[in-house]
């Protein structure tokens, strides 16, 4: 069973899996604006954000040891992992 959460950030939608994550906390490292660790230690887009770059949002999310984020543009291409 997958517990996936999507948000769209400026032109790019990025994908949880919260199965996956076990909150290692690269993404936050290299986009603290984007991500923040939820109660339970899994990644979360932050509620008030402001929208990195795309090629921040892309290396955060290709940082994922897991690969529990993915990064897809508007056409729902995967761009990332």
């Amino acid at each position: 069973m997958s517990d996936v959460r999507e948000r769209r950030l400026g032109e790019l939608v990025v994908k949880i899996d919260r199965h996956l994550c076990v909150g290692f906390g690269d993404c936050i490292d290299l986009a603290p604006e984007a991500f923040e660790l939820d109660d339970e230690g899994i990644a979360v887009v932050r509620e008030e954000t402001s929208a990195p770059s795309a090629g921040r949002l892309l290396e955060a999310c290709r940082a994922c040891p897991v690969d529990a984020l993915a990064v897809f543009d508007r056409h729902g291409t995967q761009l990332a992992p």
